[in-house]
């Protein structure tokens, strides 16, 4: 069966366009009323606002819900220097100053749950709601980043079909299908000029130094004080199981859910299992 980017959001009410983040201009899909709660959406490394297309149908009914490329990603400015958690959080507060947001619920997938956990912990009063889903920053495998280092500079380098979709493939945990539309999406967005400079920025989380000083520990997760469901997946590439135990354990009253026969994006591999499990969570207590 053909899976498309366009028939996941056909007869969704969707905005896509650009926003000023304290001068980041940054790149967004959005649905769902504007006088809702918000939402946002953090894609990985790497990634941009499409690891959500298959989800914003079913939150834009209860969130204004945005999805964003994050700072140096996708359609975003590119600030020309290796990009570290603090400079994505402080864009992240940019974007939820830029569109009028106190407060939002944030959900994240690996990069996008280090970040998100980060300003949860820094900046308590912003986030409503924490969501970590196969989230980074609790450790430093060194397998792990080498084969992030190795597959994403390969596909920004020499951005052919074959480099980006086995990028894109490795976060499945179904290797038979071939993901064309994700393929020709991503394949698009690191075509662009200057692209392959921007990818070593992001990738510096992936230098053991440098990640080693961003890491998050017991000390930091126990200091969230939002509600937090830490989402982890039979077959994430990442880390297993236990790792995303051991991230609930540090986090007070946090819950902890495993979605089975995914990989690294549960929100499109099994889009009506990880909706479910979201909103229930999301909505939990919600008048």
């Amino acid at each position: 069966m053909h899976e498309s980017i366009w028939t996941d959001l056909q007869g969704v009410p969707i905005e896509q366009g650009y926003l000023d983040a304290a001068g980041v201009r940054t790149r967004y899909l959005r649905a769902g009323d504007r006088d809702k709660p918000v939402l946002l959406l953090l894609h990985g490394t790497g990634g941009h606002a499409e690891a959500y297309v298959r989800n914003l149908r079913a939150h834009a009914v209860h969130f204004s819900t945005w999805a964003i490329d994050l700072l140096g990603h996708g359609y975003t400015d590119k600030p020309g220097r290796p990009l570290e958690i603090a400079d994505y959080v402080e864009h992240t507060l940019a974007v939820l100053d830029a569109i009028g947001a106190e407060r939002a619920s944030i959900s994240g997938e690996s990069l996008g749950g280090w970040i998100a956990a980060r300003a949860a912990i820094d900046h308590p009063r912003r986030v409503d709601r924490l969501v970590l889903n196969t989230a980074g920053g609790s450790q430093a495998d060194p397998e792990v980043m080498r084969r992030i280092r190795t597959l994403s500079t390969a596909a920004a380098e020499d951005p052919t079909w074959e480099k980006v979709q086995a990028r894109i493939v490795w976060l499945m945990a179904d290797k038979t299908k071939g993901y064309d539309d994700l393929v020709a999406s991503r394949l698009q967005v690191y075509r662009q000029p200057g692209f392959a400079a921007a990818m070593r920025d992001t990738l510096a989380l992936q230098d053991p130094q440098i990640r080693v000083r961003n890491l998050l520990g017991p000390e930091e997760y126990g200091r969230i004080v939002a509600p937090t469901l830490v989402l982890w997946t039979s077959d994430d590439p990442t880390a297993d199981v236990s790792e995303g135990k051991r991230i609930a354990s540090m986090i007070p009253g946090a819950r902890f859910v495993v979605m089975d026969n995914c990989g690294h994006w549960p929100q499109y591999e099994d889009t009506p299992t990880f909706n479910r499990l979201h909103l229930d969570f999301l909505l939990d207590g919600a008048a």
